[in-house]
């Protein structure tokens, strides 16, 4: 606990949330231009992002992503496949994007943090989250005050900086947390409820109403029987511009060219597993040989397995036959596998022990803590309490509370060194071993039922496609795309080939997904980069996309840009809305003829051959009507009505409506005070976020990483 590797694990969540790192996905040299670039230009080319007017430099923002790298690999994780780098990359763009938006508020209200804050955020009766997440057990939730001031004690002491460094970037972490907590809070206590709020909201709740109605809706009127004109597709659509809002977007078609093992790749495996076998059979060191020729996936398994819980191509065989014993080759899950029985051994499924763990760190070196360990194992021996030992020595602080007792486990739950001494031992052993935590002096305090259990190793070679067959199959691609270099040709060739065309609609310019592709990014930034019907080119001119084992090939079959959708794009969907429109104007024109005739809304049905449906307790701010869904222009309409009255046709989303009001109703329950204490609520909930997204939004955040990952 004394030093970063002993936090790590628990640290490692945090940092996933609270940090960014990212990768370089460009080469300067294709943003930098000639020697006779402006600065001004320069700069533009080099611009990741604007915040409040103010621009933000790739090179800025690179700094920050290294330095916030450094960071997370002190938490132990060096490893990022792509999505883990990606959802960091946005983390840190919305740190950045945050400290910009948030230090401009903070400086005009003159906030700050204390420094005695901070040391009470740390060190006081109640840690921060960060704090208390990074220094607790993380299967008791226990908080370990002493491993905290251990920390900062052997900070001091650490030369390489990296405790300092890590303690410092948490420092910051609980700093912005309490600026923005009091900004928040300033907030909360600025917000006000006037009587005029709590008069309106009091008569919007206290107040229902009951109806009837009838619907014509317009699915039952003939597309047939309105006319819709150019002018009225035209007329719709510059009266609802705002509905056509959309951002940017592209639409491909395009096919593949897999990449799959040939005849000779298949042979090439099966000869392989076959000529390495008798090397395999004699081997005397069966892990090692398996670790050096074995694919990564396949490495030795160290596991004890019983009866039954082999494959079942060889289970009845090894657990009849003596170590040793070898099967295969065999094929399973395309991969090419040999099997030899390594040992066999009597063994318990589950096992309780207890331990005292002894770490090595700044303070102790690794042969002092083998000597602490040793000596209290002699005291151990010499009668003295095992519990009260762990209790005051233990490096392991969950365990230590319940004097090292560790309860029962199954094999595999602890670190190799640890699971085989308490396995491979017998009850009532005490022994010191070493794994990567430090020195474990352990006492097996009970073992469950023995049964008979194997030891295997497995050699496997999956079928993979040579390089041979990639350059192949890249040929191919390369030749399909050099012929057919225009959309038609393209169109053609895929249904004289008889290959198979995919489509990906609406793609954005910060996607990193297409379904189907792995890691399409490039194939997505090169298709911003494409007009519509031109066939994608990579940035060094090339028609083919490698992505992993597909070769693509992709024509750009649709450009949608920021902004207004130009009416050729939506006139479907514009048709659609104006025909409806002249379906509400020509059933609201007979029904207004219809009513002038009745005095009720029973007439009124039996001349338009409809029914009646009726709706209960819906008031000012219900969702929906029962029988006719979301209808917000009906609702406002009926909740305004006198009783017993019938209104003029209303039009509504999915039909045309005549409604008669035949009951109010009102809550006597609700009160002002009431009324008051749930707006005010209301309002306190909402700051949490609605503050901060109001004040993005003024920031006019401009987003344009995707030009460079």
């Amino acid at each position: 606990m004394a030093t970063l590797q002993s936090i790590r694990d628990r640290a490692g969540v945090l940092i996933a949330i609270i940090i960014g790192l990212a990768i370089l996905a460009f080469v300067l040299g294709d943003f930098l231009g000639g020697q006779g670039s402006s600065r001004l230009g320069m700069k533009k080319k080099l611009e990741i992002g604007e915040i409040s007017g103010k621009s933000i430099s790739y090179l800025d923002f690179d700094k920050k992503v290294n330095n916030l790298t450094d960071i997370y690999k002190l938490s132990g994780q060096n490893i990022m496949d792509e999505a883990t780098v990606t959802r960091i990359q946005q983390e840190t763009w919305d740190q950045m994007v945050r400290d910009n938006v948030m230090s401009v508020q903070y400086k005009n209200l003159g906030l700050a943090v204390s420094s005695d804050e901070i040391f009470e955020m740390v060190q006081g009766e109640n840690p921060h989250a960060f704090v208390r997440q990074i220094f607790s057990d993380p299967n008791t939730g226990y908080f370990d005050r002493g491993a905290l001031i251990r920390f900062l004690k052997n900070m001091e002491s650490d030369e390489t900086g990296n405790q300092q460094a890590y303690w410092l970037f948490i420092e910051n972490q609980i700093h912005d947390e309490r600026m923005f907590t009091k900004y928040l809070s300033l907030v909360r206590k600025g917000l006000y409820i006037s009587n005029q709020q709590v008069d309106n909201a009091l008569a919007e709740n206290s107040e229902s109403v009951d109806f009837k109605y009838i619907i014509q809706r317009y699915a039952n009127v003939a597309d047939s029987s309105v006319t819709v004109s150019e002018e009225d597709i035209k007329k719709y659509y510059n009266e609802n511009k705002d509905n056509y809002k959309q951002t940017a977007s592209r639409s491909i078609e395009y096919v593949t060219f897999d990449v799959n093992p040939s005849n000779e790749d298949i042979i090439a495996t099966e000869e392989w597993i076959t000529d390495i076998k008798s090397e395999f059979d004699a081997t005397s060191n069966i892990p090692q040989f398996v670790n050096a020729n074995s694919e990564s996936d396949f490495l030795f398994d160290f596991r004890f397995y019983k009866d039954g819980e082999l494959p079942s191509i060889y289970n009845d065989l090894f657990f009849k036959e003596q170590p040793d014993t070898s099967y295969g080759p065999y094929l399973e899950n395309e991969t090419y596998k040999l099997a030899r029985l390594v040992e066999i051994r009597s063994l318990s499924d589950s096992v309780h022990a207890r331990h005292i763990l002894i770490s090595p760190g700044p303070q102790r070196t690794l042969q002092r803590a083998k000597e602490v360990a040793d000596s209290l194992l002699g005291l151990i021996n010499s009668g003295t309490d095992f519990a009260l030992l762990a209790t005051f020595n233990s490096d392991d602080q969950g365990s230590a509370q319940l004097g090292g007792d560790l309860g029962w486990f199954n094999e595999g739950a602890m670190v190799k060194p640890f699971n085989d001494a308490c396995f491979f031992g017998n009850k009532g052993d005490k022994v010191v071993v070493e794994s990567q935590f430090g020195f474990h002096i352990i006492e097996i305090l009970d073992q469950g039922p023995k049964s008979k259990k194997a030891q295997v190793g497995v050699l496997a070679r999956t079928i993979q496609p040579s390089s041979t067959t990639y350059q192949n199959v890249y040929s191919e691609a390369s030749r399909f795309a050099g012929i057919n270099n225009s959309y038609d040709k393209f169109i053609a060739a895929i249904e004289e080939e008889g290959l198979n065309k995919r489509v990906a609609n609406d793609i954005k310019e910060a996607d990193r997904q297409i379904p189907g592709l792995e890691s399409p990014r490039l194939l997505i930034m090169s298709v911003f980069k494409t007009d519509k019907s031109k066939i994608v080119l990579d940035q060094g001119g090339q028609a083919v996309f490698e992505l992993e084992d597909k070769n693509v090939i992709a024509y750009v079959t649709e450009v949608k840009e920021e902004g207004t959708a130009p009416l050729d794009q939506v006139r479907e969907d514009v048709e659609l809305n104006a025909r409806k429109k002249k379906k509400a104007e020509a059933l609201i024109k007979t029904l207004t003829t219809e009513i002038e005739a009745v005095e009720n809304i029973e007439d009124l049905a039996d001349n338009i051959n409809t029914s009646i449906l009726e709706a209960s307790d819906i008031g000012f701010n219900s969702f929906s009507i029962p029988g006719a869904g979301i209808e917000p222009n009906v609702i406002g309409h009926v909740v305004s009505m006198e009783e017993n009255t019938i209104s003029q046709p209303i039009e509504g989303l999915n039909g045309v409506y005549v409604l008669e009001l035949t009951a109010k109703n009102q809550n006597t329950e609700l009160t002002a005070e009431n009324e008051k204490t749930t707006l005010t609520t209301k309002y306190q909930n909402r700051v949490n976020f609605e503050t901060y997204n109001s004040l993005l939004k003024l920031a006019n955040v401009k987003d344009k990483r995707s030009k460079f990952y």
